[in-house]
């Protein structure tokens, strides 16, 4: 019994229950073995002491849940790892306590009869119980021993008796007439009311099914039977018009689905009602005679022509008049219109099948009494092709023969394309045009499959002589009206390996290398590194001239305007004139207009020499004095705007004497010397009396 266990349930003590202890003859007892549990719970119902091989368990257990668990043992060598013996399986068992306490399966019984029953030993007081009228009896049964004799005991039991339902009821409607209201054009499967039939019964037996019996309206209108509510909902099964018919009469059934043949001398189980359903006129929309329409035209038709017509009527009595009209959201380049009156759709602009092949638009047809009322339908129009397009080529070829080619070798092949798209596929034809119907170096061979393939003609070629060939081709198809172009083939002269691979294009590089040595070419060489020194020593002593001031005169006036300039209103002041032009004369601009006055007459743009020396300002200046005193064009007002020009955002008023409103009067500048060092030169010039004097 080693590999078995046994264990309580139910532990309530304060230790681990105590299992049993697993022990191995191969145990010295020097700890070098390790025992090991594996299986049902182990490591969380039961542990071991690893080291003894005592087994606890670790929670309280209950037999009803589980009554035993399957473990296995291990005893492993901690040395090696290795186990001593093959691994064990045991057993623990859950003995029971008693702890549960007996249940009944129900707590409490009931017992039940169809109504309408036949007497049994119970028997009945009344006929024809019917369960509509009362569904619960209690009934005390008292038993007596001794016969009921004196001194007997007694015992009394209590009976609760259910009659349960039948179906003994048939379905009845409340009322004989039903009335509806439907508008015409409803969408089919519309709800327009609700009937209900009354059953006294219960479950199945209430349940019932309607119908609607042959007769006016039966195509019309359909019934659906909620099975929640066991009501019958009219629907609308066809479109309604009130033009054709404005009222129906229903007649409706509803029958129980689940009939008790018992009764069925009761009568019929089902029950008729009468429905009436009155149609609304409504003001519809026009209805075109047709879903989509599709209008096929030539793409060289004329502008105004008729294409195509849409129809529509009103399907009102009153038959109101339509209008029609394109819209433009899907016309955006009003290419088509529409008479308002008959729908005849015309063209507004040429077609071209090429560049749109379709054109999808939408006419909106409109009551012209009540312009709510419209409807829209969508016309495809397909452009049929009319042969328009000449051939061309279908890409730019880049052809070369080689000098040293033969008569009769194939130097290309070439393909065209059309952008027409006739109905018997593409055709093409190819042949030298008729000014030059013989051409003495290349021949034109029409392939017969829209192809064509240029060929030589002569035993070889000659860069030096003519290194370009054009060879105009001429091209035509065979739809109708017949369609050519002429499409010209540049082909280069090159030469060329053995195998005919190009190698070299270039005509002038071979007369370069054939016509030049090398000692020529050294020689080139040196002559341009000598001018390129010279070059660079000019510049330098250019640089190292002593530069001439710019005004020499004491009496220039522009010293003290520059210094006006400086103190003014900022970069406003210098818009009149780009001095740029005076500080790096080789970043100016040529031709520029001047900014300061608007000539009366544009002249046209004049091209000057450039500049390139590296020259100072005052020969920069006479040589432009010089070219504008020779220009006819040139306007004779230099510097009159520049230096009168000043700026708006001055917090100084004017010093000028033009515009003060007296001349000879004496003017006091006092003042500048309360507007800060910035205007301390102008205040010593005008503020002192020395000025004044001088």
């Amino acid at each position: 019994m080693w590999n078995q266990f046994f264990l309580l349930e139910e532990y309530t003590g304060t230790d681990t229950q105590y299992v049993g202890k697993l022990h191995t003859d191969q145990d010295k007892g020097d700890g070098n073995l390790k025992y090991i549990l594996t299986g049902d719970g182990a490591g969380s119902l039961f542990v071991i002491d690893e080291n003894t091989g005592d087994i606890h368990a670790a929670k309280k257990l209950d037999r009803e849940e589980k009554s035993l668990y399957v473990l296995r043992a291990k005893a492993i060598d901690r040395k090696t790892g290795r186990q001593v013996e093959p691994e064990s399986e045991f057993i623990i068992k859950i003995h029971d306590i008693n702890d549960n306490e007996p249940k009944f399966t129900k707590d409490l019984y009931t017992a039940s009869v169809p109504e309408m029953s036949g007497v049994g030993i119970i028997k009945t007081a009344l006929p024809d119980m019917s369960r509509e009228n009362r569904e619960q009896y209690q009934v005390v049964i008292q038993a007596k021993d001794m016969g009921g004799q004196m001194g007997g005991l007694s015992g009394t039991t209590t009976v609760n008796i259910t009659l349960t339902d039948v179906n003994n009821n048939p379905p009845r409607f409340p009322q004989s007439t039903y009335q509806f209201y439907s508008p015409e054009s409803v969408p089919l499967g519309t709800h327009l009311g609700r009937i209900k039939a009354n059953d006294p019964d219960v479950g199945e037996n209430a349940e019932m099914e309607y119908s609607i019996a042959e007769g006016d309206g039966a195509d019309m209108f359909d019934v659906v039977t909620d099975k929640d509510t066991q009501e019958g909902i009219i629907t609308v099964k066809q479109n309604l018009d009130y033009e054709n018919k404005m009222l129906y009469t229903l007649k409706v059934d509803a029958s129980n689905t689940h009939p008790d043949p018992r009764f069925l001398y009761l009568g019929p189980f089902k029950d008729t009602a009468v429905v009436k359903i009155s149609v609304e006129d409504m003001d519809e929309p026009p209805v075109f005679s047709k879903i989509f329409y599709l209008i096929e035209v030539d793409e060289d038709v004329k502008e105004g022509s008729i294409i195509g017509q849409v129809t529509a009527y009103d399907p009102d009595a009153m038959n109101n008049l339509i209008k029609y009209s394109v819209d433009r959201h899907s016309d955006m380049d009003r290419i088509f219109s529409i008479h308002s009156e008959n729908g005849s759709i015309f063209t507004l602009k040429p077609l071209d099948r090429e560049s749109t092949p379709w054109h999808n638009i939408t006419i909106t047809a409109t009551e012209i009494n009540n312009s709510k009322q419209s409807s829209r339908i969508p016309v495809f129009i397909r452009i049929l092709d009319i042969n328009d397009h000449a051939p061309e080529f279908a890409m730019y070829y880049e052809t070369f023969v080689c000098e040293n080619a033969k008569p009769g070798q194939l130097i290309q092949t070439v393909s065209v394309m059309d952008k027409d798209d006739p109905p018997r596929g593409h055709k093409f034809f190819f042949e030298p045009v008729p000014e030059f119907p013989l051409n003495p170096n290349f021949t034109i061979v029409d392939n017969k499959d829209n192809t064509a393939g240029i060929m030589t003609r002569k035993d070889g070629y000659s860069r030096n002589k003519m290194s370009t060939y054009l060879l105009p081709i001429l091209i035509f198809d065979n739809d109708y009206p017949i369609q050519s172009s002429t499409g010209t083939l540049t082909i280069r002269v090159c030469a060329c390996d053995n195998q005919g691979n190009m190698q070299s294009c270039n005509a002038e590089a071979l007369v370069l290398s054939a016509g030049l040595s090398t000692g020529a070419l050294i020689a080139i060489l040196l002559c341009v590194v000598i001018l390129l020194v010279l070059v660079v020593l000019f510049a330098a002593l250019k640089r190292q001239r002593k530069k001439e001031p710019l005004i020499i005169s004491k009496d220039d006036v522009r010293d003290n305007i520059v210094t006006y300039n400086d103190e003014g209103g900022g970069e406003e002041d210098t818009q009149a004139f780009d001095i740029g032009t005076l500080r790096n004369p080789e970043a100016r601009e040529d031709s520029k207009f001047r900014r300061d006055v608007m000539p009366e007459t544009i002249f046209q743009i004049r091209r000057t020499v450039p500049l390139w020396e590296n020259i100072d300002v005052q020969d920069f200046i006479h040589r432009r004095l010089k070219e504008n005193d020779s220009d006819p064009s040139a306007p004779p007002y230099d510097s009159l705007a520049t230096y009168a020009y000043e700026g708006n955002d001055s917090i100084a008023d004017s010093l000028s004497s033009l515009e003060s409103p007296t001349v000879d009067c004496n003017q006091d500048y006092g003042y500048l010397s309360d507007w800060g060092p910035r205007f301390k030169k102008l205040a010593d010039m005008y503020g002192g009396d020395d000025s004044d004097r001088d």
